[in-house]
């Protein structure tokens, strides 16, 4: 199994959802952005302090 070590819960940082690096994006928003047909560069854009294998991260996480 492939360690996602990008990915953080902490009961402490949005109410323990799961996040990208402990930096208060979830892992949701991500998502739901990725849903709603944004690019990776468009969520890039957005969070410029995320990085493109925060993303592949996150969809890892998720599948």
């Amino acid at each position: 199994m492939e360690k996602l070590d990008r990915i953080t819960v902490n009961p402490n940082i949005c109410l323990g959802q799961p996040t990208i690096r402990s930096m208060r994006i979830t892992v949701s928003v991500i998502l739901k952005m990725l849903a709603s047909n944004k690019s990776v560069a468009e969520v890039l854009q957005a969070y410029p302090e995320l990085e493109a294998e925060d993303i592949l991260q996150a969809l890892k996480y998720a599948a």
